[in-house]
């Protein structure tokens, strides 16, 4: 009988789940699809110079992990549909069924649903996994064909998730049931949930906020006191100063509104703006800390990041908050839309709905934020990650030294690195180049200079560097007699390069004045070893002055005729440690980079940051779209009564569609619209602090094409969401 029961009853209320089961649905397409790739079973051809250890590994770690987010988005769902079966539940109880009987049967009835989603998601997970699998090889350079493919483990792993997920919802669920009197089950639905005046959590949040003002004021103070100097730029004095001004102006609000006794809107009202003020100020900390070389350590910077988001986490909560406000008072200051058509029952489902579920809104807009951020940050941060892979390792073997803790001529490192030499005639690896070659101080009084970012500039001969260039199908350069030319790293600016060249047309060496060469730098990708620590550029001399100067620095690097083994070179790595250590008895330090080390990690981590930011981004945004839909429909007993009264006051079913569509238009349109703001303020600040990675690693026309098709898919993403839940609603306000 409880079986007939249970099914009856998820049948029932299968327009209700329709949802849930959609949003689950995805989730477990989404989480099937991504730890496909870390099954048992999977062995995708990705040769023997990749392991693919690493990459299985960690994709299981991070995709269980961020799908513990789902948890929430079950337990949601389920809060909803108890509140709305309250009732049912009263009746049941009160015809003599135990409370404890009627919670099982609701947790087997939710069972159920997600039993269907978790078979529904894993046949989708088959197809969505082919897209994976591409993503993966594309990422390996590796052919890619169709092979639809079901992994027993994977398949264990989705189930014991979800449904263990399920099994822990559904015991609060069971418990909350048995705890619930009849009385409160039968008045659920005639519960208000509290005024705006009375919510507690905006009174928290200004308090919160009010304390973290004190201490960035304090901070600004102390930054003055220590820091600040009459001859920096206008910009950097706009700076400081700006860090103590917009917080005691926060802090003088507060106080004013205090006195005065003026009202809570007024009061958030003021701290919106203020906290604006606050962000702009905090913000240009680090874009000029960066710019002018400010003495603010990594620590410091950090401290502002963290005022700057407590600024922004505040801006989103009191324009949400203050949301109804604003439209009431639009509302009677513009009478011609207040009484045009049925405005005033348009304006009255709005605020009246806003007006409960402000803490809601706020915690979406914020997730929302996040979401988009995660989108866009994630080709950024593997587009400069695969960039900078290209410029780390350009040569299959790479040996380098480095003198900072050198501090006699005779410890100097001088070795040839025969090591490598030896292992490789052992196992008959060929090479296509090798060049061994030192780095040579202009000065040989500079070889005392260790101050952090004032390292003199090393420099190359010429046959060196032309042997280098050899190897990567550079053309060769020349140079006069007493001619220089300079090298720089790919992340260096036009700025930088200019200023550099303008104040080093000619070099004093100790084998001579050297003037700069006509064509006065290159700056094509030679890989970072090739310069001294805490410098971007490297000269080249002629090789007779070369002879002249000492060197403090040996590097060797090797490009092979066939790529190597991974077993080979972790193999040498052990050897070479093991012969070098990472600093050896004179202080010389010793390194040894193997390309296809670098690229087997960096493809894998890559791989697994791009998936993970996106599944996360995904997850997140699923679960906003989820609970702003399911806010509306679960709601629709209340609408249905609300829109019957129009049609019998001869509203047209026209002009109902109308409202409904405005209705979930301004209920979805709000959050988002508010979260794009934010968000492409974040970006915007995020892109300019590292303007100059992408620009060398990524390029800004790829960055654009990569986030222009980020914002196609939450575009589709929203637009499957609104169709699904404007459908609903309607059918659930007509019938």
């Amino acid at each position: 009988m409880y079986a007939k029961l249970i099914f009856r009853n998820a049948k029932r209320s299968a327009k209700d789940y329709l949802v849930y089961i959609v949003t689950m649905t995805i989730c477990v397409t989404l989480f099937y699809a991504f730890l496909s790739i870390s099954s048992s079973y999977y062995n995708p051809d990705i040769g023997s110079e990749y392991d693919f250890t690493l990459l299985s590994d960690g994709m299981k770690a991070v995709i269980c992990m961020i799908t513990l987010l789902l948890l929430f988005l079950i337990r949601f769902v389920n809060h909803y549909m108890l509140r709305q079966k309250q009732k049912e539940f009263a009746i049941q109880s009160i015809m003599g069924m135990e409370q404890k009987t009627i919670g099982r049967i609701f947790f087997a009835e939710t069972l159920i649903m997600g039993m269907i989603s978790i078979l529904i998601g894993i046949f989708f997970g088959v197809f969505c996994s082919q897209f994976i699998t591409a993503m993966l090889l594309t990422a390996y350079e590796k052919s890619y064909e169709i092979s639809w493919t079901l992994f027993p483990d994977t398949v264990l792993w989705t189930l014991s998730f979800f449904v263990f997920s399920f099994l822990v919802v559904g015991i609060f669920n069971t418990r909350t049931i048995q705890k619930t009197k009849i009385i409160t089950m039968l008045s659920a639905e005639k519960e208000n949930e509290p005024e705006p005046g009375n919510s507690r959590w905006i009174s928290v949040a200004v308090i919160l906020f009010e304390l973290i003002t004190v201490w960035a004021f304090i901070t600004g103070i102390q930054k003055v006191w220590f820091y600040y100097d009459a001859r920096f730029a206008f910009p950097v004095r706009l700076m400081y100063w700006g860090n103590i001004l917009f917080p005691l102006l926060t802090l003088l609000w507060s106080v004013f509104c205090l006195i005065k006794k003026e009202k809570k809107n007024m009061l958030i009202t003021g701290l919106l703006i203020c906290s604006a003020l606050n962000a702009f100020a905090t913000a240009s900390v680090v874009a000029l800390a960066n710019k002018y070389y400010l003495p603010l350590g990594a620590g410091m910077l950090n401290q502002y990041l963290l005022f700057l988001l407590i600024d922004l986490l505040f801006f989103i909560g009191a324009l949400i908050y203050l949301a109804s406000s604003f439209i009431v008072i639009w509302k009677e200051k513009s009478p011609e839309h207040r009484y045009h058509g049925e405005a005033l029952f348009f304006y009255g489902q709005i605020t009246s709905k806003l007006n409960t579920t402000s803490k809601t809104m706020t915690l979406i807009c914020i997730t929302l934020v996040l979401a988009i951020f995660l989108f866009i940050a994630a080709p950024i941060l593997t587009g400069w990650a695969s960039g900078y892979l290209g410029v780390r390792s350009m040569y299959d073997v790479q040996v380098y030294s480095s003198y900072n803790h050198v501090y006699e001529e005779k410890n100097l490192p001088q070795d040839n690195y025969e090591i490598i030499t030896d292992f490789f005639a052992a196992h008959e690896i060929d090479t296509a180049y090798d060049c061994t070659f030192s780095l040579y101080l202009p000065k040989k009084a500079d070889f005392h200079n260790r101050i952090k970012y004032d390292f003199p500039v090393v420099a190359i001969s010429l046959s060196d560097y032309n042997a280098i260039r050899k190897m990567l199908g550079y053309e060769q350069i020349s140079l006069g007699k007493n001619e220089f030319i300079t090298q720089w790293k790919t992340i260096a600016t036009e700025e930088e390069r200019n200023s550099f060249i303008a104040e080093h047309t000619s070099v004093v060496t100790d084998g001579g004045t050297l003037n700069i060469s006509q064509q006065s730098y290159s700056e094509e990708a030679m890989g970072e070893t090739l310069y001294n620590v805490y410098t971007d550029v490297l000269y080249v001399f002629p090789d007779k002055i070369c002879e002249e100067l000492l060197p403090v620095i040996r590097n060797r690097y090797i490009t092979t005729t066939k790529n190597i083994t991974y077993e080979n070179a972790r193999e040498l790595e052990r050897l070479f440690a093991a012969e070098y250590p990472e600093q050896a008895e004179s202080g010389a330090l010793y390194g040894v980079r193997f390309s296809t080390l670098q690229t087997n990690s960096a493809i894998a981590n890559n791989f697994i940051l791009q998936t993970g930011m996106i599944y996360g981004a995904v997850v997140l945004m699923v679960i906003c779209l989820t609970v702003l839909s399911l806010q509306q429909l679960l709601d629709a007993g209340q609408y249905k009564y609300r829109f019957s009264v129009l049609r019998k006051l001869g509203v047209d079913e026209q002009h109902i569609n109308k409202l409904i569509l405005k209705q979930l238009r301004v209920w979805f349109g709000l959050p988002i619209i508010v979260a794009i703001m934010v968000a492409a303020v974040v970006i915007g600040y995020f892109i300019q602090t590292i303007s100059a990675e992408v620009s060398a690693y990524i390029g800004f026309t790829t960055l654009m094409l990569q986030i222009g098709a980020t914002v196609g898919i939450l575009a589709i993403l929203l637009l499957c969401y609104f169709i699904s839940t404007w459908v609903i609603f309607r059918c659930s306000v007509n019938s």
